[in-house]
């Protein structure tokens, strides 16, 4: 496991966006998986300026979102499809039939997190994640627990992750309820740590992006 420790959120996102955007560059037809919440948005806002600089093209990417709220449609300004769109999608070139984010008012949830995983098989599996802990420890909103499901499922939230999660919302009414999440598996590659596709290029784009936000 390679560690780098940075100063902000800033150079942090500026970091992981060179990682992203070095991905793309190597592969242009490679799969991304994407994170929600407040960490991951001086990522994305890095990715969208490199794109309005001409840095990368995302045309030929296709993405996959870590997780939704079951019971929330894609135009409810709290779904993961709603955040994805305003902090990212918007300001990129990713085609829309490329992005794919779990349907929360699907009427057999069960069945849509078995298409969910029928569609990354489909793609090939994910090139590269971004993943977020949660102040519990919880990873994609799987919960602490001994064993992670090993596939697309409802979780069961916590108390902890749903009162960290109201001030998202205009009324408490409104917020997550303990069966209103599902999520992906938290990670996903075919190839060990440090022999994936394109590691050498990842490295050497990174520290051409990363040596003023860690200066």
């Amino acid at each position: 496991m390679n560690v780098r420790i940075y100063k902000d959120t800033q150079a942090i996102g500026t970091a992981a966006a060179a990682l992203f955007a070095a991905q793309v560059i190597d592969k242009p037809d490679c799969v991304l998986g994407l994170a929600t919440g407040s960490t991951p948005i001086p990522t994305y806002k890095k990715m969208a300026e490199m794109y309005r600089e001409g840095a990368v093209d995302f045309s030929g990417v296709t993405t996959f979102n870590l997780d939704e709220y079951v019971g929330l449609d894609h135009d409810h300004d709290q779904s993961y499809y709603y955040f994805m769109m305003e902090n990212l999608f918007k300001h990129i070139n990713v085609p829309h039939d490329r992005i794919h984010v779990l349907s929360g008012t699907a009427a057999d949830v069960q069945a849509e997190c078995g298409h969910y995983e029928d569609k990354i098989k489909a793609a090939g599996g994910i090139d590269l994640q971004i993943l977020g802990i949660g102040r519990n420890g919880h990873i994609a909103f799987n919960e602490p627990a001994a064993d992670f499901a090993p596939t697309t499922h409802i979780v069961e939230l916590t108390e902890s992750t749903i009162e960290a999660n109201k001030r998202f919302f205009a009324s408490a009414d409104d917020g997550p309820c303990p069966r209103r999440r599902w999520s992906w598996r938290w990670s996903r590659s075919s190839a060990p740590p440090g022999r994936r596709r394109g590691d050498n290029f990842l490295n050497e784009f990174t520290k051409q992006f990363c040596v003023k936000a860690v200066e």
